[in-house]
């Protein structure tokens, strides 16, 4: 199915409605494949397309080949008062993330902080879902996950680190919030993906190929080669990109029991399958902190007016309108899409036909 345009525009609610009937179609509980689908739809309506329905082909596969748990009994494996370990017993991470985090926040609630890891789950969505979600109860909320090897550590030449999110939001009173959501690799892979989808080159410095070179081919990438660190190369500052994937890996995994590095488990069907295991499934970890434990909620919500505003009237770099406050893009994109429809490229398109096809769900 090829369009004039190179995409189709769907309505937000019939792309929603369509989803949630695919995670029904496997068994999901409507609550969950409700819930699952909002996350996706998180990320179609804000612009962070590699994190959408770009991925429900994906979800497809897996649950089609019963590599995920439809109906998993998600319980505390570990606890104490501000902290958890969750076993995710292999659901869909778009359910057990969500209710994972929940926790963090009731801990939050209830003791100033709050603090879960989780293992034995697989891809959860775009990690600033979870801290945006906080902002609803005056919580500031972080979340990370571990992924699938995709990323060589500074100086290497193969995979072995997944991209690895970070996100964190902060809320504001008469101004929207600072949301913070980024991958510690240079780009997504989804990214390099959506690249290759559209045939076009990725910029300089976001990845090697099998031979450890620099490459601005996404298939050079895909064939053997990875995602370099954020920062790109050391003198850009790629050290620092690989700190904070470390730290996100140990974190999200050797702290819960989840597979980390090089052994996560593989989300998409033809990507590899790690050697051994050192753990169960993937991994993720949620923090929460109750803004009332360190500061009238009020006067934070202020001052961060305050801090909004200051940064907003930094004097504008030559040829720019100035500094974006975390979030903006987003929020830009949010207004557009939900006003004129999200724009889905025809592969991406085709991809969803082909799930409509083979579970009889119309996708319009």
């Amino acid at each position: 199915m090829t369009s004039t345009t190179g995409f189709e525009l769907f309505l937000p609610k019939k792309l929603l409605t369509f989803t949630t009937h695919i995670f029904q179609y496997f068994g999901v509980p409507l609550k969950d494949a409700s819930l699952a689908a909002e996350v996706l739809h998180y990320s179609d309506i804000r612009g962070i397309d590699s994190h959408g329905v770009a991925r429900l082909h994906s979800y497809f596969d897996m649950l089609t080949l019963q590599r995920i748990n439809p109906t998993p009994n998600i319980k505390i494996a570990r606890e104490k008062k501000s902290a958890a370990t969750i076993d995710a017993d292999n659901g869909l991470g778009l359910v057990v993330g969500p209710k994972a985090h929940q926790i963090a926040l009731q801990k939050a609630a209830k003791y100033g902080t709050g603090f879960i890891s989780v293992f034995n789950t697989n891809h959860y969505g775009a990690a600033g879902y979870y801290a945006e979600k906080a902002l609803e109860h005056n919580l500031i909320s972080w979340s990370m996950t571990n992924s699938t090897k995709l990323v060589a550590p500074l100086w290497g030449a193969e995979r072995m680190l997944g991209t690895n999110p970070i996100a964190i939001a902060f809320p504001a009173k008469k101004n929207p919030p600072v949301v913070i959501d980024l991958a510690t690799s240079a780009a997504a892979y989804g990214k390099v993906e959506i690249a290759l989808r559209k045939g076009e080159q990725i910029p300089h410095g976001w990845c090697i190929d099998n031979q450890g070179k620099i490459t601005k081919d996404p298939q050079g990438m895909i064939d053997g080669g990875a995602l370099l660190p954020l920062g790109s190369e050391r003198e850009f500052g790629g050290h620092k990109g690989y700190c904070l994937a470390a730290m996100v890996d140990i974190l999200t995994c050797v702290l819960s029991g989840a597979n980390w590095g090089p052994f996560a488990p593989p989300f998409a069907l033809r990507q590899e399958v790690p050697a051994r295991s050192v753990g169960k499934g993937i991994g993720h970890f949620f923090g929460a902190m109750d803004i009332d434990a360190f500061r009238d909620v009020d006067e934070f919500k202020v001052e961060m007016d305050d801090w909004i505003d200051t940064f907003r009237a930094t004097t504008p770099q030559s040829g720019t309108n100035g500094p974006l406050i975390p979030g903006d893009p987003e929020r830009a994109t949010m207004a557009e899409r939900n006003k004129n429809g999200i724009p889905i490229i025809d592969k991406v398109v085709d991809d969803l036909l082909d799930i409509s096809k083979k579970t009889g769900v119309k996708l319009i």
